[in-house]
């Protein structure tokens, strides 16, 4: 029972490690997408401050947008892969089973018909 406890209690452990590790490179992305669109914004020095403003949220909002359909194509994509590579492992692991009965019945019948062909 401890040893249940101890390896749920691993899983939530993983869980919220994957969670703060997703918080903290979201984190990221939205500071490369601020930082980008500073950038971009240097470059039209014509533009008042509002104006500046304005393009560097549509920018930074673009950036992330753009950013989190990648995220949920990855997403989705990892999903698919993780589904037909459990799905291959289980044939596999069938084809090695039946493999593994079909060796043993015939060593086992080998066995059998040379302990009488020596009587």
């Amino acid at each position: 029972m401890e040893r249940d406890r101890d390896s749920g209690g691993r899983g939530e452990s993983a869980r919220g490690l994957a969670q703060l590790e997703g918080y903290l490179l979201w984190s990221a992305e939205i500071g490369e997408a601020r930082s980008r669109a500073v950038r971009f914004t240097e470059q039209l020095p014509w533009l008042t401050t509002a104006q500046r403003e304005d393009v560097e949220r549509v920018y930074a909002a673009d950036r992330m947008s753009a950013s989190r359909a990648t995220l949920v194509r990855v997403s989705d994509r990892a999903a698919e892969l993780r589904g037909e590579y459990a799905r291959r492992y289980r044939q596999l692991r069938t084809r090695c089973v039946a493999a593994t009965v079909v060796a043993v019945g015939a060593a086992s019948g080998t066995c059998t018909a040379l302990t009488l062909l020596t009587r």
